[in-house]
């Protein structure tokens, strides 16, 4: 039987690896997207109802955009539970300009009764978006493919993060519960 694990897990590799086809064992057909963005280094519809159209934003229009994406949970799986909330952590190159994001936030999940169990509601709260210059890109891959994935300690990732200043934002937001 599918968990929460499992659909958080999908939904990752849906989104990381554009894969919209995915994204129907992760999200049930009504599902309900809400985005709250506290930068304006990325945008997102604040709100997306039904599978179709979320699989259009977080992952269809998302990977036009972006590519060598890695997602990761900032907390251990969930078991059987109704309801997980975590930070998450995210880096990305942008196709077109090259330039290099690395963000952090929260999700706030809902999962469905049904057998198999779906997402029915997912909050992405977007803290903070940092864009580095392209030069970055390769120590930034580096470290993010060298994280667990796609449940990873915070304090792991933040102890290893690169040395740039620009990712200080990050890592203060990766430290905040420790």
């Amino acid at each position: 039987m599918r968990t929460p694990a499992d659909i958080i897990a999908t939904y990752i590799r849906a989104k990381d690896g554009n894969r919209p086809h995915l994204m129907a064992e992760a999200f049930a057909e009504t599902a309900v997207l809400e985005m709250i963005v506290k930068t304006g280094a990325i945008s997102f519809p604040p709100r997306t109802i039904g599978l179709t159209s979320i699989a259009d934003v977080l992952v269809g229009r998302f990977g036009q955009t972006f590519e060598n994406v890695y997602t990761l949970c900032l907390a251990p799986p969930p078991a059987e539970v109704k309801a997980f909330d975590c930070d998450w952590l995210v880096g990305m190159s942008e196709k077109t300009s090259g330039a290099v994001l690395v963000g952090c936030g929260r999700y706030e999940w809902q999962f469905s009764e049904t057998d198999p169990p779906l997402a029915q509601r997912l909050v992405i709260t977007v803290e903070k978006m940092e864009v580095l210059p392209g030069t970055t890109l390769a120590p930034v891959m580096r470290w993010l493919s060298n994280l667990p994935y796609p449940w990873c300690p915070a304090e792991r990732a933040a102890a290893s993060t690169p040395d740039f200043t620009l990712l200080s934002t990050i890592v203060a937001f990766m430290d905040r519960r420790q």
